[in-house]
């Protein structure tokens, strides 16, 4: 779990976030192991936005991947990281790919701060046909 925060932290220093300045990064654990990053893309219009955990799935999805353990996510200021949990947005694509009640979803502040919970507890009335 450690690796996974960390390499959220290492995408996080990616993040384009000039008007916010609100720096977010994920990591995304594939079934087969392989983990995919992201990191929040904001856009003067702000519509556009694109957020870390949406990024991470993104990438993963266009390379075909469709089975999903867990991510981690971190952010805050620039210079500090906060408590924070996926948007609703995130939330939804998550669901699209994953099951709820074995999707993990970190939400760290260090290697050994973090709050654990599933899909199913951040978003138990997901839509889904």
């Amino acid at each position: 779990m450690e690796t996974l925060i960390q390499k959220a932290m290492e995408a996080r220093e990616y993040a384009y976030a000039p008007y916010s300045g609100f720096m977010v990064g994920a990591a995304l654990e594939c079934g087969d192991g392989t983990v995919y990053t992201g990191c929040n893309i904001e856009n003067a219009s702000y519509t556009p936005t694109n957020c870390a955990e949406r990024t991470a799935f993104f990438k993963a999805v266009s390379e075909g991947k469709r089975e999903f353990r867990r991510i981690a996510i971190l952010g805050g200021p620039r210079e500090g990281l906060t408590d924070l949990s996926p948007c609703g947005v995130c939330l939804q694509v998550m669901a699209e790919f994953c099951d709820p009640d074995k999707f993990e979803i970190i939400m760290a502040k260090s290697g050994t701060e973090y709050i654990r919970k599933t899909l199913g507890e951040l978003l138990p009335f997901r839509f889904s046909l």
